[in-house]
């Protein structure tokens, strides 16, 4: 088979240029007639998720996310899970990982801390190099992101991330050094922000002076996600592939930029010539690899999650209460209990194989009949999606006009797509659709109804506009930074009447990101009963279980946390059913450590973090005591925000002030 260079050498110009940019959103273009084959790529780090959208697809496992693993401090763990997961891309179809997430948790408040291993540099190392690995060890490539100074959120397609060399060195740059040197990573990924004054895609400095010329890179650099902004400058910087596909700074325009002089032919050949030996690493340069994709669920990973998940545990005080010996009443109590929270939200989301829930794990191992259950609160950021059938409708303009051009029945009202809208039978960017069903609620009352949308949305009831984010949108956080916040909306339901609910949206142009997406929510709200049902379910039991926490739609890509206190009404939940047993212990679930009011009027608290499908059996384990809490915190934990980074009055240091955010700490 023909060397890279080989293979280049029989390339023109202009299909040299054709390899450095995606031909869609998930892979870079084949040219068969040159060996070529398709390169696929797919969305990590806790699983692979397949070519399809955020929400739905081809399931797929979940492993336990970065922070869980950090908590392990085991790298021989990590690389294990890091096997596993080449055989869960090579059951999607395709041959690179992008994954994993090893930017330093700096923050306390960073959305994405959930994605990443550790505060320390050089745990982050270790764990990144072994998953490096065992990833690559099974022939697929793994994508270390998000290079360089990506530690928040806020703004994080535009932020100047202001960090002297030294704390770069020895910090920020350290995981990505030994991803390079120790763990030859085949690719990299660039953050969106600016390091310094320039953008990370196209700063020389780091992508040749440091990775190539001191660090002797020679795998592949490639933009996030519509992270490249500029033609020449990302090219000639040292960043090879353009993400994702059509290119909108490729292609024609970088051919010219070559005959204007802007570019040479030399600049572009060792671009291509870097794509094609990470194609050659994962077994495209010859021909496709892999096709299709399916839901593999193996019983050896079933395993591995389960362990993994009890070793990312925490035990962060106890009293004696833990481990539960036999215990004939338990009450389990809290949002977390019947729900399983496995993963955090943003670009690491998928749709598992399934989710064992707290409730399902301590029946399975107590039985069921010795349990008792109470929410006693909410924890979530959103209104509970509503749920279907829906019918909906699209028309190939913004207005709602005409005949619908496709049809579709949805099984909630929750969308998110980048391409592929409606079957092509529409502009992605700029149609409309209106989506229909009825709501039979139980009980007569006051609703919520919350929606966001990256686009604009409206909600009618029997006829009557109830909500919208139409003419008052107004951009805010959700869906990347393109969609306004959540806003909330009360409505009067009558119980059994079935109550006619139509669904309007249309597309606007975008910032960066380009997508459409929105979300509906409804709920009945819990108030002041719940928590009063939960202490006395307490009460009638000998140990109180609470579990507590955030989920996917706090801990996320996109958006920084508010503040360290856990959602709602948690903290008054835990208090009441304390006072009513003093054998309470509290798990948490997290991505971020939170403030405990609570801590020492409860005799035992567990960080269970996200702890991938089995998360349920894995809590339950260590519960019980059948296995040891393993995990050792990888961030510390302050008492109260005013402990943290930006807390201090130095609103420069975080979130940041004037487009910068120093890290002058």
């Amino acid at each position: 088979m023909p060397t890279p260079q080989e293979t280049l050498d029989t390339l023109t110009l202009e299909e040299r240029v054709s390899l450095l940019a995606g031909v869609d959103s998930w892979s870079v273009i084949a040219l068969p007639d040159r060996g070529i084959g398709k390169l696929r790529v797919t969305d990590g780090p806790n699983g692979a998720r397949g070519g399809g959208s955020l929400i739905g697809g081809v399931t797929a496992a979940a492993f336990p996310v970065g922070i869980a693993l950090g908590a392990t401090w085991d790298p021989a763990l990590v690389k294990e899970i890091g096997a596993a997961l080449a055989e869960e891309v090579k059951s999607k179809g395709a041959q690179v990982l992008l994954a994993p997430t090893i930017n330093i948790q700096r923050t306390a408040q960073n959305g994405r801390n959930f994605e990443c291993y550790s505060e320390d540099p050089e745990l982050t190392a270790a764990l990144a190099v072994a998953y490096v690995e065992g990833l690559q060890g099974g022939g697929i490539a793994a994508t270390p992101k998000h290079f360089v100074g990506n530690e928040s959120e806020i703004e994080r397609t535009t932020v100047d991330s202001v960090i002297p060399e030294r704390a770069l060195r020895e910090i920020y740059l350290r995981p990505f050094e030994a991803v390079v040197k120790a763990g030859k990573a085949w690719g990299l990924m660039t953050s969106y922000n600016k390091l310094n004054g320039t953008y990370t895609a196209e700063n020389a400095w780091l992508l040749q002076t440091v990775l190539r010329d001191q660090w002797g890179y020679d795998g592949m650099v490639m933009s996030d996600w519509f992270g490249s902004r500029t033609t020449a400058p990302t090219v000639n910087a040292g960043l090879d592939l353009e993400m994702p596909g059509p290119t909108r700074w490729r292609g024609d325009k970088l051919l010219a930029a070559v005959k204007a002089g802007e570019v040479s032919e030399e600049t572009v050949a060792a671009r291509a010539l870097a794509v094609l030996r990470w194609m050659d690493r994962v077994g495209t340069l010859g021909g496709d690899a892999g096709t299709g994709e399916r839901a593999d669920d193996r019983p050896a990973h079933r395993a591995l999650i389960r362990k993994a998940g009890a070793a990312g545990t925490v035990l962060l005080t106890n009293d004696g209460t833990l481990p539960l010996k036999d215990p004939a009443r338990i009450a389990v109590i809290g949002p977390n209990a019947k729900t399983a929270r496995i993963m955090g939200g943003g670009s690491a989301q998928l749709n598992p194989h399934y989710a064992v829930s707290p409730w399902e794990g301590l029946a399975a191992r107590y039985g069921a009949d010795r349990l008792t259950y109470a929410p006693g609160a909410s924890a979530h950021r959103f209104v509970p999606v509503l749920k279907g059938p829906l019918t909906a409708e699209f028309f190939d303009n913004e207005d709602l006009s005409g005949d619908p051009v496709w049809t579709e029945e949805r099984d909630s009202a929750e969308y998110f797509i980048m391409d592929g809208v409606a079957g092509g039978k529409v502009d992605p960017a700029a149609y409309s659709v209106r989506l229909s069903t009825t709501v039979t609620p139980e009980e007569t009352g006051t609703y919520h109804i919350g929606l966001h949308a990256a686009g604009l949305i409206r909600v009618s009831i029997d006829g009557r506009q109830v909500a919208e984010a139409w003419e008052s949108w107004t951009k805010g956080r959700t869906f990347f930074e393109e969609g306004n916040d959540h806003v909330v909306f009360d409505v009067d339901l009558t119980a059994g009447q079935a109550h006619e609910v139509v669904i309007e949206f249309r597309t606007k142009p975008t910032d960066n990101l380009h997508l459409s997406a929105f979300y509906v929510g409804l709920e009945k709200p819990l108030g002041e009963a719940a928590i009063e049902e939960a202490a006395a379910a307490a009460a009638d039991a000998e140990v109180a279980l609470v579990f507590v926490g955030r989920s996917g739609e706090w801990d996320t890509e996109g958006w920084d946390l508010p503040d360290l206190t856990l959602p709602g009404r948690q903290d008054d939940l835990i208090a009441a059913v304390a006072a009513a047993n003093p054998r309470t212990v509290v798990v948490l679930q997290t991505g971020t450590p939170v403030e405990m009011p609570w801590k020492d009027d409860v005799a035992a608290i567990l960080q269970g973090w996200y702890p991938g499908q089995e998360a349920g059996n894995a809590l339950t384990d260590v519960l019980s005591g059948e296995v040891e809490p393993g995990g050792r915190l990888p961030q510390s934990y302050p008492v109260r925000i005013e402990d943290t980074v930006g807390a201090q009055g130095r609103a420069a240091a975080y979130p940041g002030e004037n487009g910068q955010v120093h890290y002058d700490e």
